[in-house]
C-alpha cells in the first residue's frame, strides 16, 4: 500500500523559512520522479516542483524559483521541500506525490505565511 506522509508545515512570518519532508512507503521510491503540490484555500491544486532520478534534475514553478528547493534521500524514500523568503501567497497545504500520481494522497501539511 503507498503511503506519503507530510509534515513541517505551520505558522511562519513572511520572510521565514520552512522544511517540509514527505516520507513514502509502499513503492519503490527511488524509481519515481517526485513532486510537491499545493492547494490554497479556495483554489485548484498548483504545480510546486518535481525532481527526477537522474542526476537529480530539479524544476520549479516561476512562483517558487529561487525560492524554494527540492530534493530527496532515497536511502529513507523521503523527497523535502525547503521554502525560504516565504510570502503570504505561499499559504496553502502541502502535498508530494510521484509525478505520475498515486491515487492515494497523503493528508497534507499546513503552510501558513502571515505576520
Amino acid at each position: 500500500e503507498v503511503q506519503l506522509v507530510e509534515s513541517g508545515g505551520g505558522l511562519v512570518q513572511p520572510g521565514g523559512s520552512l522544511r517540509l519532508p514527505c516520507v513514502a512507503s509502499g513503492f519503490s521510491f527511488g524509481s519515481y520522479d517526485m513532486a510537491w503540490v499545493r492547494q490554497a484555500p479556495g483554489k485548484g491544486p498548483e504545480w510546486v516542483s518535481t525532481i527526477d532520478t537522474g542526476t537529480p534534475t530539479t524544476y520549479y514553478a516561476d512562483s517558487t524559483k529561487g525560492r524554494f528547493f527540492i530534493s530527496r534521500d532515497n536511502a529513507n524514500n523521503a523527497v523535502y521541500l525547503q521554502m525560504n523568503s516565504l510570502k503570504p501567497e505561499d499559504t496553502a497545504v502541502y502535498y508530494c506525490n510521484s509525478v505520475a500520481p498515486f491515487p492515494s494522497w497523503g493528508q497534507g501539511t499546513q503552510v501558513t505565511v502571515s505576520s
